[in-house]
């Protein structure tokens, strides 16, 4: 048992303690209804305790998140809450999250992407142009060193850091052509390999 379990532990036999206790102080005369209200606090007790233990299961009903079978080359993504399919790459070593879009051409890293994964937008040369919903914005060409999910690697990747603000990066179609099918089936995208 690690300390921090230890910890809640001894938090929940507190807050037990104390409820009770109340209860107990509260209904002297009335045994009845203190086991009542004590049958309801421990329902609620085990119903929490309950949640607490199924929430790998239950977040993954709810909130599914993508799987990545590298040994089969395929990574599934669910469909976001705003329709969007999202894909979350280790870039240099560091997690980033895509957009997959298939609407753009190439690999595009925001700023903040960008140097969390090492590369230092101060120093690019804008020299490129993207024509965005937010208008014209310059655009620096990068290699990346290391794309990888699960134990999918790619190397060298060409990409091109943006100029202007950006919510998040985008995987566009330079890349997503490192796959031999992309299909969508509902809320699900399959990339194979």
């Amino acid at each position: 048992m690690s300390a921090d379990q230890i910890a809640q532990l001894i938090y929940l036999v507190l807050l037990t303690a104390a409820i009770g206790g109340f209860f107990l102080l509260q209904s002297r005369e009335r045994k009845s209804k203190l086991v009542q209200q004590a049958a309801v606090w421990a329902f609620i007790f085990l119903g929490v305790i309950a949640a607490m233990g199924l929430w790998t299961d239950i977040r993954q009903t709810v909130a599914p998140r993508q799987a990545v079978f590298a040994e089969q080359g395929r990574i599934e993504l669910p469909r976001a809450p705003d329709g969007h399919f999202y894909l979350t790459a280790q870039v240099n070593g560091s997690p980033v999250r895509f957009v997959i879009d298939t609407g753009a051409t190439g690999v595009v890293l925001s700023q903040k992407d960008a140097r969390s994964a090492g590369i230092d937008p101060e120093t690019l040369a804008y020299t490129g142009q993207a024509r965005t919903a937010n208008g014209t914005v310059g655009t620096a060409p990068v290699r990346i060193d290391r794309i990888s999910f699960g134990g999918m690697v790619d190397r060298n990747v060409r990409a091109w850091v943006n100029g202007g603000r950006m919510d998040s990066s985008l995987l566009g179609m330079s890349y997503l052509q490192r796959f031999d099918k992309v299909e969508i089936s509902g809320d699900r995208m399959v990339l194979s390999r």
